[in-house]
């Protein structure tokens, strides 16, 4: 970004300097072609003045102190002070001052973090789901920090006191801004292909546990391939219940759950016929303040919805994706299949 300001900057100079030139050229011979009929003029007619008439009606300032009578000159004064116009407010202010200042202001956001912070989980990328996720690591007083490339994001959770940094989360300098070395995990949340990345250069920097968020499942080995620990796709996730209604309800370890840290993990549970939680909306069914896990998708009526308001309905046909401790998550499946908590 500097650079190509830098690059801006310089070309901008360049123009200016050169059109400064030629159009002083082309003051001195209009001018010297009046100055035949008024012989007084030649006295002052040197570069100086050809200089500081240019400046002075590109700015259009005009002083109007030394100026053309004849209808070329007058042409060619309309012509600079066009010219003028344009330089300055059709180039200067998107090349030049609208990205310096952009600069300044993306220079202001943190890139790094605290050299103290470690055993803590990156988070690649933020979306709503991942809130979820940031509630339950705070409750947990598990040490977390956000990276994202988005600067009004970034504003947005420095305001709220949530750990952050600006940059490309695939970049490595900014991997090593958020202590990569000393982290637990991280977790890619962006794009596809900027997951691969994200991951690669993870992977060549600590063997730290990497979980990769997936869009398309056709993409699954590619992440895996570059070195993703688990990957998760919620969509396919939670669609795979939707054929396997009838679990073993005497099992009591929890199945094709995905461990994000040590004590947390996110898991599926379809509702059972014998659910109490049947009809009841997220609110009232009160699933955090019985069980401690958060509800972060709801596959319900054929729709996904990611991060689910507290007035959406659990019906029969719901799969919950939620995310807590194992301790928690054996509650909230007893909750889904019908069983005393």
């Amino acid at each position: 970004m500097v650079h190509t300001i830098r690059r801006s900057i310089a070309l901008y100079l360049i123009v200016v300097i050169c059109l400064v030139l030629i159009y002083s050229s082309i003051f001195l011979f209009l001018m010297f072609g009046e100055a035949h009929h008024i012989p007084e003029q030649r006295t002052n007619l040197n570069m100086v003045t050809a200089i500081y008439w240019v400046i002075t009606t590109m700015t259009t300032v005009g002083y109007g102190d030394v100026h053309f009578t004849e209808g070329i000159g007058r042409l060619f004064s309309v012509i600079v002070s066009i010219s003028g116009v344009i330089l300055i407010f059709a180039l200067l202010f998107p090349l030049v001052i609208t990205p310096w200042i952009e600069s300044r202001v993306k220079y202001m956001l943190p890139t790094r973090v605290p050299a103290k912070l470690s055993d803590h989980l990156i988070i690649c990328g933020y979306s709503q789901p991942v809130e979820s996720l940031i509630e339950e690591l705070e409750h947990q007083k598990t040490p977390f920090v956000v990276v994202e490339d988005d600067e009004k994001i970034v504003k947005d959770l420095l305001e709220r006191g949530i750990l952050c940094i600006y940059g490309d989360p695939s970049d490595r300098d900014v991997l090593e801004g958020v202590n990569i070395g000393k982290a637990r995990g991280l977790i890619a949340n962006k794009s596809d292909e900027m997951n691969a990345n994200i991951v690669l250069t993870a992977r060549e920097m600590s063997e730290l546990k990497i979980i990769a968020i997936l869009e398309d499942v056709s993409k699954r080995r590619y992440l895996e391939y570059a070195g993703a620990d688990s990957v998760i796709s919620p969509k396919s996730m939670l669609g795979s219940f939707l054929g396997r209604k009838a679990a073993d309800p005497t099992v009591s370890h929890l199945v094709d759950a995905t461990e994000f840290l040590k004590n947390v993990e996110i898991i599926e549970f379809p509702i059972y016929p014998r659910s109490e939680l049947i009809g009841k909306c997220l609110k009232d069914a009160e699933i955090r303040k019985r069980t401690g896990c958060n509800i972060i998708g709801m596959w319900t009526g054929g729709e996904l919805l990611i991060n689910p308001k507290s007035t959406d309905v659990i019906s029969s046909s719901s799969i919950l994706l939620a995310v807590g401790t194992n301790e928690q998550l054996i509650d909230l499946k007893k909750l889904t299949r019908g069983e005393n908590v």
